[in-house]
């Protein structure tokens, strides 16, 4: 089992998960087990949904498109200057996702899928210096999208933010959330990477039915693309919850 080292580095994660749709509160306590040393570590993370994400009723509301993606690539972004001299802070990752199969898409989307993403991941941290040492960086619930594996996501296409402040988010597409990027090697749901570790569909499915949520992940762990597609046709979009979430961008909208 893999061992996860649990710190407080909460604003530097923030800034390396924001364009993903999640919007991390705080890292966990300290552990109090000491880990093996055969074990690898992990700093996990709490993360907060962007928007409801955890039904099939949740993506056909707030989602643009649901799509099959491959981690085919990443880039690691360097630490900036200031954390180096301070000898802590984050080792930034960029993945690059193929968008290998659109399985749903709402009508009137404002954009088509794309075939590429470049998903901003979370990477490492580093401590006392040493970036060669870093520990891998996940966030509970979420997968760390590793290369050569393969995710189920529900994406949506967000105008570029300017607000009254200065502040600026450039036009971007973002995930809703937890619930709503989850493991799909070999097509089926549940099976592959999440956390950082790999599992099949059946551990996931049985550490599913211990969770309060019974969602999209929850319901259709080990099923493939046509339970996925089946559950969406049939899902019914809050659209007063729809048509809130559109004003919220408009208003903030930089155009």
């Amino acid at each position: 089992m893999r061992t996860r080292t649990r710190i407080a580095a909460a604003a530097a994660v923030i800034a390396t998960a924001s364009v993903t749709g999640i919007a991390v509160a705080a890292l966990a306590a300290p552990a109090t087990e000491e880990p093996a040393a055969s074990q690898p570590e992990m700093l996990m993370g709490h993360g907060a949904d962007y928007l409801p994400s955890i039904t099939a009723s949740d993506w056909v509301t707030y989602a643009d498109h649901v799509v099959v993606v491959e981690a085919v690539s990443e880039q690691v972004i360097s630490p900036d200057a200031e954390e180096l001299e301070r000898g802590e802070g984050i080792i930034g990752r960029t993945v690059t996702l193929s968008i290998e199969e659109v399985l749903w898409s709402r009508e009137g989307a404002p954009k088509a899928a794309p075939a590429t993403w470049n998903y901003s991941a979370l990477g490492w941290h580093f401590s006392e210096g040493d970036t060669e040492n870093a520990v891998p960086m996940a966030l509970h619930g979420f997968p760390r999208v590793e290369l050569g594996h393969e995710y189920v996501m529900a994406i949506r296409w967000e105008a570029a933010v300017c607000t009254d402040d200065g502040d600026f988010l450039p036009a971007q597409w973002r995930g809703l959330g937890e619930g709503s990027e989850i493991p799909f090697d070999d097509g089926i749901l549940g099976n592959g990477e999440s956390e950082g570790a790999v599992a099949d569909a059946g551990a996931f499915a049985a550490a599913a039915e211990e969770m309060p949520d019974q969602g999209v992940e929850e319901l259709l762990a080990g099923e493939g693309a046509a339970a996925i597609v089946s559950a969406l046709e049939d899902a019914q979009p809050d659209t007063a919850a729809q048509a809130e979430a559109a004003a919220f961008s408009t208003m903030h909208s930089c155009v």
